[in-house]
């Protein structure tokens, strides 16, 4: 299995924070967000590459990040070639770019995620879950407390069998509390799928959300549920938030 790491943005919502910082290496209880997402990798058998896609202006930070990781020989580094937030790729074009440039076949399995995610549950339940739907795509879900808060999510609905069945980014009316994550598992077979959607001209390839709506309508595709605390660090509140909830854990 080959894991993707979409960490090309610039996390403008996080300003001043990440002005000159990457949002991915921010640091939550004296550790780099992405760090824990890492260390959920350490328990994974079978993966033979780890691919992170950034870009200019923050290349320079992850070759500093990587030479002190623990996964240093088998992480590789895809630069953009964004400078400013003006001409960033988006992470739908990013995920495109990091399997073309790494070579992504359709022998491999490939696990994707955004390295500004926070994830308290292990990732083997979910590992588990997306094989046994292959050849199907599985994507990571967590309930959020209220449908109102679904705005700022891209909201799905499922069936009894887990598959989605509706899905919308960021809806005014949302339908469900079910958030999607920045989690996806392709199975290999899949890839030739995604290869076949870059030539989509309704897709918005800043939009991974747009990606996902478009699997719903074309494909069939898995949700799996975790129970345990999820965050996507966005918004300061929500940094500064998890942040002492860690900190406070750790006393």
């Amino acid at each position: 299995m080959k894991v993707l790491i979409l960490a090309a943005g610039y996390g403008m919502r996080l300003y001043p924070y990440t002005k000159y910082f990457p949002k991915p290496l921010l640091e939550l209880n004296h550790q780099p967000v992405i760090d824990y997402m890492l260390q959920k990798l350490s328990g994974l058998k079978g993966i033979s590459k780890i691919v992170v896609v950034t870009n200019s202006r923050f290349f320079k930070h992850f070759q500093a990040w990587k030479n002190k990781s623990f996964f240093k020989n088998k992480i590789n580094l895809v630069n953009d070639n964004s400078k400013s937030p003006k001409d960033k790729l988006g992470a739908l074009a990013d995920m495109f770019l990091g399997m073309k440039k790494e070579g992504f076949k359709d022998k491999e399995d490939c696990l994707v995620f955004g390295g500004d995610n926070f994830l308290e549950d292990r990732l083997q339940g979910f590992i588990d879950f997306a094989k046994s739907k292959a050849p199907c795509i599985s994507i990571g879900l967590s309930r959020i407390r209220s449908r109102q808060e679904g705005r700022h999510y891209g909201i799905a609905v499922l069936n009894k069998a887990k598959q989605i069945i509706d899905f919308k980014e960021k809806p005014a009316c949302p339908k469900s509390n079910l958030a999607a994550m920045c989690l996806y598992y392709f199975p290999a077979q899949k890839l030739k799928l995604i290869k076949k959607s870059i030539g989509n001209c309704r897709l918005r390839l800043d939009n991974i959300g747009s990606y996902i709506a478009w699997l719903v309508k074309n494909d069939t595709l898995y949700g799996f549920i975790f129970k345990k605390m999820w965050f996507d660090i966005g918004r300061i509140q929500t940094y500064r938030k998890l942040d002492r909830i860690l900190k406070s854990r750790s006393k």
